[in-house]
């Protein structure tokens, strides 16, 4: 499958981009083939079909409509609806807080911020519902956001309630000076207790969710260094130091090198520990305060399941 986008920005049409796909292996229903290889939802992907913003062949298509090789499918991307970002009461893990910043420890399964198909129960919903003011400078849909960790990833972020701690904030990212420390378990026995993984990523050309390694000059420079906590039945704990922070970056590097992280729904295969997402963890985050310029740092201990399953883990090396 191939795709390139094309920026239309047609105002009269409310017509944001055209996104078009040529097909590679057929046989399955569009609607679900669009939800897989766009960064859409299934039921978005029908709303489109319905709105008669989707052909195939230069023809308009019924969801339930099956592809087939060599294709081309066309998606017209309208323009995206302004998402009110509402305070909510919800509950939060703050290791940290002062007037310039405040440091969370998200749960597993909390978006960072809305997006459509996730406009409630989102950090930013969270931490407006607790707060009355975050930085302007990420935008009305972003306040406050220096950074992020996947959805299903857990562990610290650092959020900027003022301009000035975002930019500085901004900067000690840009210049690769914060600490992150990531704790995961990967599948089978990985061989050197330390290493690091040095390889470009881009978007991946044949599945639009994914990031991928890409040839040197294609993608973004990114570094992971690890090292080995433990070494269990099928599977591995590494402690990880990012240097880089690429999209998926361990994730990515870590099945690149045979060893993706458990539980991943994209990057792995399924495993038997029964994860809801993958085994990450945002364990360490270091940075040097904005304003008074003191180091700061501060450490997550694993969720509850991601205890458990290490717990199992050593149950098992311990009865072989």
């Amino acid at each position: 499958m191939e795709n390139h986008n094309d920026v239309v920005l047609d105002e009269e049409d409310g017509i944001a981009e055209v996104v078009t796909f040529l097909v590679g292996e057929g046989g399955e229903r569009i609607d679900r083939y669009l939800a897989e290889v766009g960064e859409w939802s299934r039921a978005y992907v029908q709303q489109l079909i319905a709105d008669e913003r989707v052909t195939v062949n230069g023809r308009f298509i019924r969801p339930s409509s099956k592809v087939s090789a060599n294709q081309e499918i066309m998606v017209q991307v309208p323009m995206p609806v302004p998402i009110d970002v509402i305070p909510e009461q919800i509950p939060l893990d703050i290791h940290y807080e002062d007037e310039d910043v405040i440091v969370v420890n998200k749960p597993r399964g909390m978006v960072v911020h809305p997006a459509p198909g996730h406009t409630r129960g989102t950090l930013v919903g969270a931490l407006l519902g607790h707060i009355d003011h975050l930085s302007g400078i990420g935008g009305a849909l972003r306040p406050g956001i220096v950074h992020r960790i996947d959805k299903d990833t857990s562990g610290l972020l650092v959020v900027a309630k003022t301009d000035l701690a975002h930019h500085h904030l901004a900067e000690q990212f840009k210049e690769h000076t914060v600490a992150r420390l990531y704790e995961a378990i990967v599948h089978g026995h990985v061989g050197p207790s330390t290493g690091m993984v040095d390889a470009p990523i881009a978007r991946d050309p044949h599945k639009r969710q994914q990031m991928a390694v890409v040839a040197i000059g294609y993608g973004k420079h990114a570094i992971t260094h690890f090292h080995v906590v433990n070494r269990y039945v099928n599977y591995t704990h590494v402690r990880l130091r990012l240097e880089t922070g690429r999209t998926h970056q361990i994730r990515v590097h870590m099945a690149y090198i045979g060893h993706p992280v458990a539980g991943d729904p994209l990057y792995a295969s399924r495993d038997p520990l029964g994860l809801h997402g993958q085994a990450l963890h945002a364990q360490t985050l270091g940075f040097t305060h904005p304003r008074s310029g003191k180091p700061l740092l501060f450490e997550a201990l694993w969720p509850p399941e991601l205890q458990a399953v290490l717990y199992e883990l050593e149950r098992q090396k311990a009865s072989v």
